[in-house]
């Protein structure tokens, strides 16, 4: 009964039906489903004299005037009703809303919700108001409890629809069978839906969201299991252990040791790489925190294995950084390292036994997705910066080969709800310490005001023989907003840092252009490079020291974590200097987070709470359906339950 379509019920025939669709409200199991945005107590309906400036109230009362106010040339209007409760008077007014005319008049008796605005007189604008209906059978339904406010599109009235769930709901409920086999009960996910609609008390409402939550979210994990089995189903894993005769040499040549978190991940990469199974891993690490030579360790144990190995970056830069650093490092242990660029590859090779032996690491960027790239002998997919990718991509990439290896790496902290559901078919490794060598990275925030004294500052360490990178959130002057631009302001610090060599780089390049501003930048003949957000992954310049972000507020916390991520990668002590228009106290609060911590996971549940899932991953790349009633930033442990609960289900 629950798939039947609304128009089975008494009073929706097409009109309605199209109504409620806008509201993706299509079936009565969609009605039943259908959230209310919030709650409104009318067991204490407010008296309008008692009312306060700013304060949200319920109150009930008789329209005792209504009408519509034009402006000049009617471009602006106002819509008003006047109603009185007997203790005083209220306006409520809507603006440019002239149809609301036709909707209330002199006489009758309404509930209104809103915040006042003023007390002399007393003003709420765009109040939510209903009719009372002295007449009907079912005030039950609207007053003298606690009432939900749905959701509403054009045509369509709250009482209407809180009548026609009232009316609905038991049917519905007795016809929908208990999910899980009922193995969750208090409350049962029938008991839950009932409060969610029409609760007896407040306290209520978050028990039954949480088990509705709950529902959704096994529904959820049960997927990602589901495609796991179907990415590892009837797959024999490549034996991928290695024997370290290139791991040893290419250790004892690097002028660092590995850390305690860097070694106890490859300790795990190998294990998984030893097993049965494809191992589908994710290296989570801070900026900074060595996943590169990791990635680099993981590749060797497959090359030693007799296999090949594919890394994909979201960038052509942070490719051909890939590709450079792997070259230099493998150049002596007889690895072919090659460039995939849109279909051409090149060989940077000039081993001679290479061939012979044919180990190959191939870099690239979605070039590497084309049908026409053909990947011999894959034993390892490598995907950096996995964020900016989605799940499909992911996938496309792993079928190149018989079931190869995964290990898939992000520099951008997850919060541990979103690991759970964004990449709940990963098993998941964390560098949690950075290499001992690196400087001290100092953040500080300034005002637009500060910025004399921040280009002397800078002027000083470009002195010193340091580097600097300036960023800015917009390429031109015919970008849209009131935001300043790369190659504005690129003109501007030419002649402000002089004797100093001033360069840029954004998006908008071509990738020659870009590949020549990095490697003057790299090269130091280069020392101060104004950019676009492009280099917030892969750029890495020991030397750079200094970077000033401005018009910071327009930019999310994590990216902006992401950004300072450039600078701190040498034994030099480093500065992030964020100048913002800080205009309110979210917004402070969100950027003074970034001068009291350089801890990217801290910073990245913030940015979750502030910003929510939605806007921090993009809905299209993230693979998450939408939830109604789950939230990643606080449903930590029902998310945990759910995980637990969809593997018992799944395993009888």
């Amino acid at each position: 009964m629950s798939k039947q379509p609304l128009t089975f019920l008494r009073g929706v025939g097409p009109e309605r039906a199209a109504q409620l669709a806008r509201l993706k409200v299509f079936t009565l199991e969609d009605l039943i489903f259908l959230r209310p945005r919030r709650y409104e107590d009318r067991r204490h309906v407010r008296q309008i004299a008692d009312l306060q400036r700013g304060e949200a109230a319920t109150v009930r009362g008789k329209i005792v005037a209504a009408g519509i106010k034009r402006f000049a040339r009617r471009t602006k209007s106002v819509f008003e009703f006047i109603i009185d409760d007997g203790t005083a008077r209220l306006h409520c007014r809507w603006w440019n809303m002239p149809y609301m005319e036709g909707a209330f008049c002199k006489g009758d008796d309404v509930l209104v919700y809103g915040k006042v605005k003023d007390l002399k007189p007393r003003i709420m604008d765009h109040p939510e108001s209903e009719i009372v209906d002295s007449e009907s059978q079912d005030e039950s339904v609207h007053l003298n409890r606690i009432a939900p406010i749905y959701p509403l599109t054009e045509g369509l009235a709250q009482r209407w629809l809180r009548a026609l769930i009232w009316n609905s709901i038991e049917g519905v409920l007795t016809a929908m069978a208990e999910p899980w086999g009922g193995a969750i009960s208090n409350p049962s996910q029938a008991e839950a839906l009932r409060t969610l609609h029409f609760p007896e008390n407040i306290r209520d409402i978050e028990i039954a969201r949480q088990r509705l939550a709950l529902d959704e979210f096994i529904e959820l994990q049960v997927a990602i299991r589901a495609r796991r089995r179907k990415l590892c189903a009837n797959a024999t894993a490549l034996p991928c252990r290695g024997d370290n005769h290139l791991i040893k040499p290419f250790l004892a040549a690097l002028p660092f040791k590995l850390t305690g978190a860097q070694t106890k991940v490859l300790r795990e990469i190998r294990e998984d790489m030893s097993e049965g199974e494809p191992m589908r891993r994710l290296l989570q690490g801070d900026v900074g925190s060595g996943k590169t030579v990791v990635a680099a360790c993981t590749a060797l144990m497959v090359l030693e294995s007799g296999h090949n190995v594919v890394l994909i970056a979201p960038t052509q830069i942070l490719a051909e950084q890939h590709f450079n650093t792997f070259e230099r490092w493998f150049k002596t242990l007889a690895v072919d390292v090659e460039l995939c660029r849109a279909g051409q590859r090149t060989s940077m090779s000039t081993t001679p036994t290479i061939s012979a032996l044919n180990r190959r690491i191939t870099v690239g960027t979605h070039a590497l997705l084309e049908d026409n790239i053909t990947l011999e002998r894959l034993g390892l997919v490598v995907i950096d910066e996995q964020h900016k990718f989605g799940v499909a991509q992911r996938e496309t990439l792993v079928r190149k080969g018989r079931y190869p290896h995964l290990l898939v790496m992000t520099a951008t902290p997850i919060p541990r709800t979103l690991g759970l559901t964004l990449y709940g078919d990963l098993d998941v490794s964390t560098i949690g310490e950075k290499p001992a060598e690196r400087g001290l990275l100092k953040t500080f925030l300034r005002a637009e005001s500060d910025l004399p004294k921040v280009w002397e500052f800078l002027r000083k360490q470009l002195a010193q023989g340091r580097q600097a990178y300036v960023v800015y959130p917009r390429v031109d002057e015919t970008d849209e907003g009131d935001l300043k631009s790369v190659l504005t302001e690129c003109r501007k610090l030419e002649k402000l840092l002089k004797p100093h060599t001033t360069g840029f780089i954004h998006g908008k390049m071509k990738a020659v252009e870009k590949e020549a501003s990095m490697t003057r930048f790299r090269d130091g003949s280069l020392k101060v490079l104004v950019a676009s957000s492009l280099i917030e992954v892969g750029v890495d310049v020991a030397n750079a020291t200094v970077m000033i972000i401005e018009n910071a507020e327009r930019f999310g916390l994590s990216q902006l974590h992401q950004l300072r991520g450039r600078i701190g990668r040498g034994t030099h002590e480093s500065y992030c200097i964020l100048i913002a228009k800080a205009k309110t106290d979210d917004a402070r609060r969100r950027l003074s987070i970034l001068q009291e911590s350089n801890d990217g996971f801290r910073i990245a549940e913030v940015d979750l709470e502030i910003r929510g899932p939605g806007e921090l991953l993009g809905q299209s790349q993230s693979g998450l359906p939408p939830l109604k009633f789950g939230d990643l930033r606080t449903d930590l442990r029902i998310i945990e339950k759910s995980r637990e609960l969809a593997a018992q289900f799944e395993s009888h």
